[in-house]
């Protein structure tokens, strides 16, 4: 019952509005004090009407500017995404480019040895490259004890086969060592594999003759003695050499050149040293 007098009231209401607009309309000298009147009353009222009416015009014009502002917003952002993937995509290309750039370098500094290159597919749990998978094997020609190199240096030795992989084990496993030399003096030394040690980005230098002319900042390469490693490969640099306990030899630290940590790509020198005897 209430709501039917609501509406009464509304649509008596929107008729006396609607009789009183038609009589301002009337042009007649007789009609002029009514159309004052009704001008008084209908002024305020119109003043309401064109403010809400600019309110709702506003109101719905900031609604189609902020939806518009998110659809630029989302373009934007999906723009941006592509552009940042692209960003990473030459990223990786130009630290791909590197990585080959210094493997090229190598193929060139050691151009006497055959070499073929290939990438990492796979290593052990842990975060260094002890032990790894690479992508070419026997019907590349890979064979067991083929020396790997990377970085610059050596990096450590095939030993498994299959017919499209290989596996290498690092110079730094613990089941590694390497018989090296000084570039400089020639004298020999053995360059052992440390997990823990190389926490410290360091590898163990032992059996340094005490007459031996190792020291501070030698390059350290694979000794021609050396009965799997090829002579000649830079392993690294020799560090805080001192006379040990018996007095009859040295020992060392080895800052290798490689990084075992970031390994991707490898060369493989396609030449086998085939020497009996031990050690590697």
């Amino acid at each position: 019952m209430k709501s039917n007098n609501s509406r009464f009231i509304l649509i008596a209401l929107t008729v006396f509005c609607v009789a009183m607009m038609g009589i301002t309309t009337v042009r007649d000298s007789s009609f002029l004090p009514v159309r004052t009147a009704v001008g008084y009353v209908l002024m305020p009222i119109q003043s309401g009407v064109n403010i809400v009416g600019k309110s709702l015009y506003n109101l719905l014009e900031d609604r189609k500017k902020m939806a518009t502002a998110l659809d630029d917003n989302i373009q934007l952002k999906l723009r941006v995404d592509a552009l940042t993937m692209e960003n990473t995509r030459l990223k990786a290309e130009e630290y791909e480019l590197e990585r080959l750039r210094r493997l090229y370098e190598m193929d060139v500094e050691y151009g006497e040895y055959p070499m073929t290159g290939a990438r990492i597919i796979a290593k052990d749990a842990g975060r260094w490259f002890k032990v790894f998978r690479i992508d070419k094997g026997e019907n590349d020609g890979i064979r067991v004890d083929m020396n790997v190199i990377a970085d610059g240096g050596l990096v450590g030795i095939v030993t498994d086969v299959g017919a499209n992989y290989a596996t290498v084990r690092s110079i730094i496993d613990d089941l590694s060592r390497v018989s090296a030399m000084s570039q400089h003096s020639g004298n020999n030394c053995i360059v052992a594999g440390d997990l823990l040690l190389y926490d410290q980005g360091r590898l163990r230098i032992t059996d340094i003759d005490i007459a031996s002319d190792i020291k501070e900042g030698d390059r350290i390469v694979t000794s021609n003695i050396s009965t799997k490693f090829l002579p000649g490969l830079l392993i690294g640099y020799a560090t805080d050499v001192s006379v040990d306990a018996n007095r009859l030899t040295k020992s060392g630290y080895l800052i290798p050149v490689a990084s075992f940590d970031t390994l991707q790509e490898v060369l493989i020198i396609t030449e086998l040293k085939n020497i009996e005897g031990s050690p590697e």
